[in-house]
């Protein structure tokens, strides 16, 4: 989630996490090795069912 900052976000423990950037993104999946932001963490759990292309079927 894109959010304009600068942002506090306030945590479940009550800590405060501030932003100065102009614009941050929030992670929403808990992921995220530096949350309450987002370092895209989630795009490496899934996979995805795609066909080989034509050079990787050459290549077998």
């Amino acid at each position: 989630m894109l959010v304009e900052g600068p942002v506090e976000v306030v945590q479940e423990d009550g800590t405060i996490a501030r932003s100065d950037r102009p614009v941050v993104a929030l992670c929403t999946c808990r992921r995220s090795l530096i949350f309450p932001w987002c370092d895209t963490s989630h795009r490496g759990r899934k996979k995805r069912n795609v066909p080989p292309t034509a050079s990787e079927r050459r290549a077998e």
